[in-house]
């Protein structure tokens, strides 16, 4: 019985959710926020809508600038709100590297 739930937890972990997004904030050591957006068209009035939310995300080498387009996987809680890990930077925005400072 515990070799099977081994088993499974070690399932679960390779299925960790996956989302891509842009950077809108890094001025927070090894922490980027990161907004998620997701299109879909509305059931009944058959409009476009567009959804988007913001994720906080462990980017440990702070390669990650904003306006970065990057890949984030959900992770062990790291902090009170940070649940997902920068896996990788998809496209670097053309001012790639500069921290942002402030609410600039």
């Amino acid at each position: 019985m515990a070799e099977a739930e081994r088993q499974h937890g070690s399932a679960m972990r390779h299925r960790r959710r996956e989302r891509t997004g842009v950077v809108v904030s890094n001025a927070m050591n090894k922490t980027v926020v990161v907004r998620v957006e997701q299109v879909f068209r509305h059931p009944k009035y058959e409009k476009v809508v567009r959804r988007s939310r913001k994720f906080y995300a462990h980017d440990e080498a702070e390669e990650a600038g904003r306006g970065d387009t990057v890949r984030i996987r959900e992770t062990r809680p790291l902090s009170k709100l940070k649940r997902w890990r920068v896996i990788e930077v998809v496209k670097s925005a053309p001012h790639a590297g500069q921290r942002s400072v402030g609410g600039q």
